[in-house]
């Protein structure tokens, strides 16, 4: 009698839906949870009537599943995991394919393959991504493992993938090996936090300059997400912007529940792994960053409230006579060059994790205009654009930056003046834009042939005689003897001050 298609290790809301995509698409399922009676539940309700069947002991579980075996764990990310592998390793045989569907950091899904290749069990880190809904009906997923084994999953994670609305391609690719899977859904969650920040500078401008209620925001990202801005975030944003407070206690109109939340922003961790992966990898990800650091300074609300009765600066003022519109078309143009810059540091950092280990990489083998093709539906991150975005690394793979392909250097250069005008404003009034500042400062920068960093280097070397390359001789690191007298113990000088110390690689740390 052939066995269940495919195997759910973790039966919470995410491990329940997306189980019960997998069968609504045609492979029976079996499934397990450490709780026996969640199982019993799941069985009993939800796959009740269903091409489901549950285990309580594990090994029972297994054996439930046709060979090669297909196993997706959904369980809490960290010591949850390994746990689970433990429990499930004696009863795998080689070949059987082993996923970790939480939201894992990829440095943790690379050791873990490591340690179960000898066995001969094929482990893959995969990224989910589309929350509840999305598991239910169709995520964006984002495997990475073997390749080979790949082809066996493959037939049933493109049937439960979201599919792209303009072409109905699924949301999925094999995303690279090792930890490839979890790094890209790790740079997805950093865009995603970075897209919030933006938006909410965009609303909190909006507000408390253009002096927009909250009826008149419903229809201004209503309005946005029927044009280039069109994604997931704008729409729910648009949701929740004007939603009634259920617990409002007047008789009057419905007061907006978003005034009532605690501005103190919680998270998980994923958008300070992307940072710390940009500062690993050298990779400048200045909007991810600020997002970051925006959530760690709503966390200090007391401090807040007490600087705010004491620190002199501007205060915000509603904007009087001008052209209201104009302003609302302005942060609408600055917002979308600021998302610009932040999938284009998203895509800096991908390219980056896919170059050789010796180039400071991890050697993914990723092909990258395959990763955003698949976040185009399914995921937090979708958005319109996003087949702008594919388009442009389906043309040039070895794009250096987005903001240098043709298409998207000239919307940019159509909304440039708005996205200074935007931030002038916020400075004048004293909003603090971060993820918009570290946006154009991004571009900015960028753009730039000449940075201020030979006076950076001029300091280092005289403090701490870590040398620097001449404008005339890059790749020849110089070091000069910047004091009036030379110490005993010095080495000689060579010409006007300078010691030729060769080449060599540029030394770090300061």
């Amino acid at each position: 009698m052939a066995g269940q298609a495919f195997g759910v290790i973790g039966l919470e809301v995410m491990g329940r839906n997306i189980a019960m995509n997998i069968e609504r698409n045609g492979f029976p399922i079996a499934v397990f949870n450490r709780t026996y009676a969640k199982t019993q539940h799941f069985l009993e309700t939800t796959a009740k009537g269903k091409n489901a069947k549950g285990a309580e002991q594990i090994g029972d579980f297994v054996k439930l599943l046709e060979r090669p075996r297909r196993i997706l764990m959904m369980v809490k990310a960290g010591t949850a995991t390994d746990a689970t592998i433990q429990s499930i390793k004696p009863f795998l045989e080689p070949g059987d394919c082993l996923i970790d569907g939480g939201n894992a950091l990829y440095t943790d899904t690379e050791r873990r393959a490591k340690e179960l290749a000898p066995t001969g069990i094929k482990f893959f880190g995969m990224g989910v991504s589309g929350g509840e809904e999305g598991a239910l009906w169709g995520p964006s997923l984002m495997p990475g493992g073997d390749r080979e084994s790949y082809e066996h999953l493959k037939p049933i994670l493109e049937k439960i993938a979201a599919k792209a609305p303009s072409d109905g391609v699924p949301c999925v690719t094999y995303c690279g090996d090792g930890g490839a899977g979890h790094f890209v859904k790790m740079v997805h969650n950093g865009i995603e936090y970075g897209d919030m920040q933006l938006i909410a500078e965009a609303y909190d401008l909006l507000k408390n300059v253009g002096g927009l209620n909250n009826k008149q925001l419903k229809d201004v990202f209503g309005e946005w997400n029927r044009t280039e801005l069109q994604s997931f975030l704008i729409e729910v944003t648009e949701k929740v912007i004007n939603f009634p407070d259920p617990q409002d206690p007047t008789d009057g109109p419905p007061r907006p529940l978003v005034e009532q939340i605690l501005d103190v922003v919680g998270m998980k961790g994923t958008g300070t792994w992307t940072i710390k992966a940009g500062l690993d990898m050298l990779v400048p990800l200045p909007t991810m960053a600020a997002a970051v650091d925006m959530r760690e300074l709503s966390m200090l609300k007391g401090e807040r409230e007490a600087a705010s009765k004491s620190l002199a600066g501007p205060k915000p003022s509603k904007l009087t006579g001008g052209d209201l519109k104009a302003f609302v078309d302005d942060v609408k143009a600055a917002l979308y060059c600021s998302k610009i810059s932040s999938y284009a540091q998203g895509m800096a950092l991908l390219a980056a994790a896919n170059r050789t280990k010796e180039k400071g990489g991890f050697d993914f083998h990723m092909t990258l205009p395959d990763l955003p093709m698949i976040w185009r539906a399914g995921c937090i991150i979708r958005a319109v654009f996003l087949e702008e975005i594919t388009a442009a690394f389906k043309k040039n793979p070895g794009l250096a930056n987005l903001f240098v392909d043709d298409k998207f250097r000239a919307m940019v250069a159509a909304r440039e003046a708005a996205w200074r005008r935007v931030l002038k404003l916020g400075i004048d009034n004293g909003i603090g834009l971060p993820a918009f500042s570290g946006s154009l400062a991004y571009y900015d920068s960028y753009r730039r042939a000449r940075l201020p960093g030979n006076l950076i280097q001029a300091q280092r070397d005289y403090f701490g005689a870590h040398t620097y390359e001449r404008t005339e001789k890059p790749g020849t690191f110089i070091h000069t003897e910047w004091a009036a007298e030379q110490p005993a113990n010095e080495v000689p000088k060579e010409g006007h001050g300078a010691t030729q110390v060769g080449t060599l690689e540029h030394p770090t740390g300061d």
